[in-house]
C-alpha cells in the first residue's frame, strides 16, 4: 500500500502544532516563503506521477519474472522485517551516492535548498528522482520480495523520516545509536565543514555508523541549513533543475571530450579546471550567510496561502478522479504555473512580469475551463475552477497593490540577474 496518501493530513496537523509551539516558546523556525516552497515542491513531487513513466517498474516487472528467487510469502511475518531492513539499507547507498555524485545529486538536491529546518521541509521532494532511483531497489526484485511489500516498507520508511526534520526535538539517548534522529537527521541538512556529506540512513543509523559516514551533532557547531552553492529562489521548475542545467552548460563548455563525458560521473561539484576558470560557481561563506529572505507584503502572504491550498485540493482531484491523460497533464500544468508564478511574488520580482506570467496562467486556465465545458466535463468541478479564476482576478489588484509597497527593484532582486 501507498500510506502516504493517508498520512498527508497527519503531516498537515504535525506542522500546524510544531508551528504554535515554535511560537509560544518564542522558538520558531518557520518562514512562509521558505515553507511555501517546500510544500509546493512536495505537492508537484506527488502530482509529477501522473504525468511521467518510469522504466523502472518494468525492469522490476522483468526481474521478477525471470530473474527473481522464488517469491517471498506475504503473509510471513519474517518476509516483512527482512524487506524493512533491505530496503532501508538500499535507501542508504542510494542517498550516500546522490550527494557524491553529480548526476543524482541534481535529483536530490532539492530536499536540501531549503534553509529552514522544520517539518514542511520533510515535505520538499525532488520531482526527478525516477529517472535513476529505482536502480538502487533491483536488489529487493532479484531476493525475490513482492512488489507490493517494497511500495508498503517504502512508504513506511519515507514516514518514519517525517518526525525527525525538527529543531524543537533534543537527543534522545541511547535510541541515537541504532535509530535515524532529529538531531543525526539536522546534521544530514547542515551545510557545515563539519557535517557535510554524514548520516545518510532513512530508519537505520547502524549503517552511518558501520560504513564510516556517522557524524553526531556538536553542540559547539550549530547547523546552516541549506546547500553551499546557493538557490536563491524559491521557483520550483528552477529547484528541480538548476544542477542538470549546471551539468548541461559544463559539458557544453569542456574543451576535452574526457572532460564533457566525466561531468556526467563526476563526483559532486567537480567542474573541468577551462570550464571553472571561466565560470566558477560561487558558494557560501558561512561566516557571513544569510538566508534567502525578500521583504513580502501581507496581502503577498495570504495569496500564496490560497495559491499553495488550491494546488494541493487539485492534486487530490488528480488522485481521486479519472481523468484522461491529457487532462491530468494539462492540470499538472496549471498546478506548476502556479506554483512559480507564487514564488515570483514571494521573491519580491518585478511586478510588472509577474503580472504577464498571471495573464498567462490565468488565460490558460480559463481556456481549459472552456474546453472542459465544450466536452461536458464535470459541471461542479468546472464551476470551482470559474469561482477560483474569478477570485484571482478580484484580488490581484490588491496583492499588486501591496507588494509595490515592500518590493525592492528587480535588479537587486531578480533571481536571473548574476546567471551565467
Amino acid at each position: 500500500m501507498n500510506l502516504i496518501v493517508y498520512a498527508i493530513p497527519f503531516f498537515a496537523l504535525a506542522i500546524v502544532i510544531e508551528l504554535v509551539y515554535g511560537i509560544v516558546t518564542g522558538r520558531n523556525t518557520y518562514r512562509l516563503n521558505d515553507a511555501a516552497g517546500s510544500l509546493f515542491m512536495g505537492t508537484l513531487s506527488q502530482a509529477r506521477r501522473f504525468v511521467t513513466l518510469g522504466v523502472g517498474g518494468y525492469v522490476y516487472y522483468l526481474i521478477t519474472a525471470y530473474f527473481s528467487l522464488p517469491l517471498m510469502d506475504t503473509s510471513f511475518w519474517l518476509t516483512w522485517v527482512l524487506a524493512f531492513v533491505v530496503y532501508d539499507f538500499c535507501y542508504y547507498w542510494l542517498h550516500r551516492i546522490s550527494h557524491e555524485r553529480t548526476i543524482l545529486w541534481a535529483s536530490h538536491v532539492a530536499h536540501h535548498q531549503s534553509e529552514d529546518y522544520n517539518l514542511s521541509t520533510a515535505l520538499r521532494q525532488t520531482s526527478t528522482g525516477f529517472l535513476l532511483g529505482w536502480i538502487f531497489y533491483i536488489p529487493m526484485y532479484l531476493l525475490g520480495i513482492p512488489a507490493e511489500v517494497v511500495v508498503t516498507v517504502g512508504a513506511l520508511n519515507l514516514i518514519y523520516q517525517f518526525w525527525v526534520h525538527s529543531e524543537h526535538i533534543p537527543k534522545l539517548g541511547w535510541y541515537e545509536w541504532v535509530f535515524v534522529t532529529a538531531s543525526n537527521h539536522r546534521v544530514h541538512h547542515g551545510q557545515n565543514d563539519a557535517y557535510l556529506d554524514r548520516n545518510y540512513g532513512g530508519v537505520f543509523i547502524l549503517w552511518d555508523r558501520f560504513f564510516g559516514t556517522f557524524q553526531e551533532e556538536l553542540d559547539e557547531e550549530p547547523c546552516i541549513y541549506g546547500i553551499r552553492g546557493p538557490l536563491r529562489s524559491f521557483n520550483p521548475v528552477k529547484a528541480n533543475l538548476h544542477i542538470y542545467i549546471d551539468m548541461f552548460r559544463d559539458c557544453w563548455h569542456a574543451a576535452r571530450w574526457q572532460d564533457k563525458l566525466k561531468v556526467w560521473i563526476a563526483r559532486t561539484g567537480w567542474q573541468p579546471a577551462d570550464v571553472a576558470e571561466k565560470y566558477p560557481r560561487g558558494k557560501n561563506n558561512l561566516d557571513t550567510f544569510e538566508k534567502y529572505d525578500p521583504p513580502t507584503s501581507k496581502a503577498v502572504f495570504w495569496y500564496v496561502l490560497f495559491q499553495l491550498l488550491v494546488v494541493i485540493l487539485a492534486l487530490n482531484g488528480i488522485a481521486g478522479s479519472a481523468f484522461s491523460y491529457a487532462a491530468g497533464v494539462a492540470q499538472w500544468g496549471l498546478m506548476v504555473a502556479t506554483a512559480v508564478t507564487a514564488a515570483l511574488w514571494l521573491q519580491a520580482y518585478d511586478i510588472t512580469a509577474i503580472l504577464r506570467w498571471e495573464a498567462l496562467r490565468l488565460a490558460a486556465l480559463f481556456t481549459l475551463l472552456w474546453l472542459g465545458w465544450q466536452v461536458s466535463f464535470n459541471s461542479a468541478a468546472l464551476a470551482l475552477v470559474a469561482v477560483y479564476g474569478v477570485i484571482n482576478l478580484a484580488i490581484l489588484p490588491l496583492v499588486r497593490k501591496s507588494a509595490r509597497e515592500v518590493a525592492p527593484s528587480l535588479a537587486e532582486n531578480d533571481p536571473l540577474a548574476n546567471q551565467r
